[in-house]
């Protein structure tokens, strides 16, 4: 019988599972529940839809967030070249316009012909091999046979989306251009700046503000990138100004002095005739959001193209429950995505490639991928699936998680440039030692 893989969800692990697998040889079955059955945060039927931020994070290579973008170039990865492709100005990040970005890995995925798409809900593992990288926000019944199959408990965090506002309905007599640090105008960001009595006002208005959800969230239910601006602001008065309305390398132009406190706007597209408020992810009603948002200097007419929203988001105590390729025991499936508890977009991608090698290798009957513990991909894969982690939560890429250097340098910049050098020639040598796997990286030397 022909190798085929079942890969259930079109978000940005499966769609990259798919697209490796099919570039391998292997057909694929890709189902979607969407536009049949919709989901708290998605608004379309497409494929590796954005439901938060459009950004992808740093692309600077002393960061994390950057290094594992190399990583993924070194490793091939489809989806990160469609939003490269996408990319829409922000500064020393990659964010993309989320439409054309979702419309390009669509493109791709409706054009494979190893890809048979099925638009219709799962709510039970397949039978073979299978990858589920439904999300975290999969179907009640699916996470049930999941929960049951590694006999672990239900976990969840909540989860929360900034809105979009149309650049039209900005006052450009207040809101300026500007990056951080940036002279001048010209930036990539627009910034709306707020006098001490403004930013006293909005904090007043945002602490009284009604929400979705009434009770306070305590501090397990939230996961901390995500947090509600309203919970971050009930930490203290100051607590915005210090976060994602910080002034720091700011000028307002009608003053040209730093102000008090400002709101940052991205662009959502190339165009920039919409943009997200950085930071603003909420848990307040619509009608609130309009009134307390509009207390923002630029935002007094502010049209909203979509509000904030909030949902929760599941995933499974990876450590103790799945084995070091994400496998669940005892079965032929593995999962891939947040519902690994691996949080963010870039690492959605990295691990619905990283289930795509090793499904891969077991079809073919090839060793397992074991990424070097020393890059950014290697170490959260370490940290995801060590069982001595004890408290799981979801993680972002980062340094924190990476081998300490022996004598490493007392300089920050120096450490950080010693760990990314150290992570890339690691990675290099392995993907050199697995021409199975990674042809190109072989012939490329």
């Amino acid at each position: 019988m022909e190798d085929q893989v079942s890969v259930v969800g079109g978000g940005l692990a499966g769609c990259e599972c798919a697209l490796q697998l099919a570039r391998r040889g292997i057909r694929v079955r890709l189902f979607e529940q969407r536009p049949a059955h919709e989901s708290p945060a998605h608004h379309t039927g497409s494929f590796a839809e954005l439901v938060c931020s459009n950004s992808l994070k740093s692309t600077k290579p002393d960061t994390a967030a950057g290094l594992l973008k190399n990583e993924l170039d070194m490793m091939g990865s489809v989806l990160l070249g469609c939003a490269r492709r996408t990319s829409v100005p922000a500064g020393g990040a990659l964010a993309v316009d989320r439409e054309a970005f979702s419309a390009e890995v669509t493109r791709l995925i409706e054009s494979e012909l190893l890809i048979e798409v099925a638009r219709e809900r799962v709510r039970e593992i397949p039978v073979g091999q299978s990858v589920i990288a439904a999300g975290p926000l999969c179907s009640d019944e699916l996470f049930e046979a999941i929960a049951n199959a590694v006999g672990g408990t239900r976990m969840s965090f909540y989860d929360a989306a900034a809105p979009i506002v149309d650049a039209d309905s900005l006052d450009r007599s207040v809101v300026f251009e500007q990056s951080r640090y940036e002279q001048g105008g010209g930036g990539d960001y627009l910034n709306c700046p707020m006098s001490r009595e403004e930013y006293d006002a909005f904090m007043d208005a945002l602490l009284s503000a009604d929400r979705v959800i009434a009770r306070d969230f305590e501090q397990r239910d939230l996961f901390c990138a995500c947090q509600p601006l309203e919970e971050v602001a009930r930490t203290g008065h100051d607590s915005l100004r210090y976060g994602a309305l910080k002034p720091v390398g700011l000028t307002d132009p009608r003053t040209g002095r730093r102000p008090w406190a400002a709101v940052q706007l991205r662009a959502e597209n190339p165009a920039r005739t919409a943009f997200n408020l950085v930071g603003f992810q909420t848990n307040l009603t619509w009608p609130e959001q309009r009134r307390v948002f509009r207390m923002i200097p630029g935002l007094e007419s502010a049209e909203f193209l979509r509000y904030g929203v909030m949902h929760r988001n599941s995933f499974v105590d990876a450590p103790h429950a799945l084995d070091r390729t994400f496998k669940i025991p005892g079965t032929r499936a593995r999962l891939a995505g947040q519902i690994t508890g691996t949080e963010g977009y870039v690492e959605a991608i990295a691990s619905g490639l990283l289930a795509a090698l090793n499904t891969y290798a077991e079809v073919r009957g090839l060793p397992a991928v074991q990424l070097p513990p020393t890059g950014a991909l290697g170490s959260l894969v370490a940290y995801a699936t060590d069982p001595a982690t004890t408290g799981y939560q979801p993680m972002h890429v980062n340094f924190g998680i990476v081998p300490p250097l022996q004598d490493p340098p007392r300089n920050k910049a120096e450490k950080r440039a010693a760990l990314v050098a150290r992570a890339a020639e690691d990675l290099t040598r392995y993907l050199e030692q697995r021409p199975d796997l990674f042809p190109a990286a072989a012939g490329d030397r």
